[in-house]
């Protein structure tokens, strides 16, 4: 059996770490930095923050092509060095409208790097193991969402909430990350110029449309439970801080479900691996949804988490198998849009259902849609993959 933890997965895989870590240190701080700083409300803060999603959603399916179509080293590089220098305009940003112009570019590079990086772990890996692997690189992004937000919160405290100290870590990790994937050694590949047509098909896997459906449907429910459990959690459960609680038990979740579900992927079982996630996480949406006590909160987090950590891996690999190697970075770039979006629609449509509704219908919602996922899943995409998988 080759070698799974070769020098080169492992250095994709820390260099994935510090792009997230990076990217999630910041992230929880930034609406307390913009009211502190520019007395801004929270509607202002949602559309300031807003951009970096939407830039990221649409940079993806491009990335996907242009990994496919130029040296994939090359291509990680140049979009790591560019979410290291956009760090910068934080430190340097004066207003508020020059802030948000530098966090919305800022998410062009990330979209673009996340999708090199995936595809460049998937170059490096034995193709015998590569879906195991595949299953332990998420591990990165876990970790780097567990620790990231901690030692902010730590390090705020640390240099009496200067946040430009805050931004400076970040670009550090960052520039680590960039050092760190410079060092990695890809196998050699022919590029040939494209001589055909440019179809939609480079920039989406259009073979994966039924699990790109399914997908959409389970970011969407996460979409609206990661948004507002936090201040459903304070206004209804009077939870004041167990959104940290709740990160962290699903964090844990994420992380015990890629260990224990990294045999199935190793024997290539990707379809029992996705149905085991999908059947866990509709679960933990009702638990959600139904039981409004910090059981059914804290209870929930672990459930999804454990869910999640099954079904992703899974998918990605359902993405990764139906396309041909020419394709690899169009395959992560059509899952990771897929999952934009519908977090994207969650976080739309449930603020609209808590603000005219209430709380509880934008959950029930969440659950609804699961349930239409994993109804879809069984229906469609779990004959479609076994049908038309190529490897």
């Amino acid at each position: 059996m080759p070698k799974l933890w070769n020098s080169n997965y492992v250095k994709v895989w820390i260099g994935n770490f510090l792009i997230h870590f990076s990217f999630t240190l910041i992230v929880p701080l930034l609406p307390l930095y913009l009211s502190e700083t520019f007395g801004a409300n929270k509607q202002v803060i949602g559309l300031c923050l807003a951009g970096y999603t939407v830039m990221a959603l649409l940079s993806r399916p491009f990335s996907g092509y242009i990994v496919d179509s130029f040296p994939r080293k090359v291509v990680l590089i140049v979009c790591n060095f560019l979410f290291f220098l956009l760090f910068g305009g934080y430190l340097v940003a004066g207003s508020l409208a020059l802030f948000t112009i530098f966090r919305t570019l800022h998410g062009a590079p990330f979209g673009s790097a996340t999708v090199a990086a995936s595809t460049v772990a998937i170059d490096v890996l034995p193709s015998e193991r590569r879906a195991e692997g595949m299953g332990y690189y998420g591990l990165s992004n876990n970790l780097a969402t567990v620790i990231g937000p901690a030692m902010a919160i730590y390090v705020l405290q640390l240099c009496s909430g200067d946040f430009k100290v805050l931004f400076a870590i970040s670009m550090l990790f960052s520039f680590l990350g960039l050092v760190l994937d410079a060092t990695i050694k890809l196998p050699k590949r022919d590029f040939v110029p494209e001589k055909k047509v440019i179809s939609l098909d480079r920039f989406f896997l259009l073979k994966g449309w039924p699990e790109a459906v399914s997908m959409i449907c389970f970011s969407c429910s996460y979409g609206v439970v990661s948004t507002y459990v936090a201040i459903y959690g304070k206004e209804e459960l009077d939870i004041i801080s167990g959104a940290g609680v709740f990160f962290t038990l699903l964090a844990i979740g994420l992380i015990v479900s890629r260990l224990t579900g990294a045999h199935a992927l190793k024997e290539n079982r990707v379809s029992r691996n996705a149905t085991v996630g999908v059947l866990i996480s509709i679960f933990g949406y009702l638990l959600f949804a139904a039981v409004h006590s910090p059981v059914g909160y804290y209870g929930a987090a672990l459930i999804i988490g454990l869910g999640n950590g099954h079904m992703y891996p899974a998918f990605l690999n359902m993405f990764i198998n139906l396309a041909p190697n020419s394709q690899r970075g169009t395959a992560n770039s059509s899952i990771l849009t897929a999952w934009d979006a519908g977090v994207g629609l969650g976080i739309l449509f449930g603020g609209l259902l808590a603000e005219h509704v209430g709380y509880h219908s934008a959950f029930w919602m969440a659950f609804a849609v699961n349930a239409a996922g994993v109804l879809h899943y069984f229906l469609q995409t779990r004959r479609h993959f076994e049908t038309n998988k190529l490897r």
